[in-house]
């Protein structure tokens, strides 16, 4: 089970960096992953190059989980995985992402079973149960 979030380290929502590490030491030994995905479109608030978010991201909040390369999350260079992950499904947030930190809780058959706005702290009681109750 993997919660994929595009992440930015210049955005008001970046300590949100520090949530995301706690859910992951919270879960990861139930096979719960996270998987960070830079991206640059929301008001060029990441910059850098991935080695640098990488070291920014370990220094500033430990993050531990995976980051991926910088990769689109909409417009024509969508990345393929944000083009299943924003197809409509019933009783979701519908659309394109809109800003960093939009956290999409995916299921180990690979189903979205839930998405959070970006102002949702992913270690609210909300995202915590979300993960709970997909954990079985």
């Amino acid at each position: 089970m993997v919660m994929v979030v595009n992440v930015a380290s210049n955005c008001g929502l970046t300590p949100q960096y520090a949530g995301l590490e706690a859910l992951y030491e919270k879960f990861r030994d139930r096979g719960f992953e996270i998987l960070g995905v830079p991206c640059n479109q929301f008001a060029g608030q990441e910059p850098g190059s991935d080695s640098e978010i990488a070291e920014f991201c370990e220094r500033n909040y430990g993050v531990s989980f995976p980051l991926t390369a910088k990769a689109d999350v909409r417009g024509k260079d969508q990345h393929p995985l944000y083009a299943e992950l924003t197809r409509f499904k019933t009783g979701l947030l519908p659309g394109l992402v809109k800003w960093n930190f939009e956290k999409f809780l995916v299921n180990r058959d690979g189903e979205v079973v839930a998405r959070f706005a970006p102002t949702v702290e992913p270690d609210s009681a909300e995202v915590i149960d979300a993960v709970e109750s997909a954990l079985g």
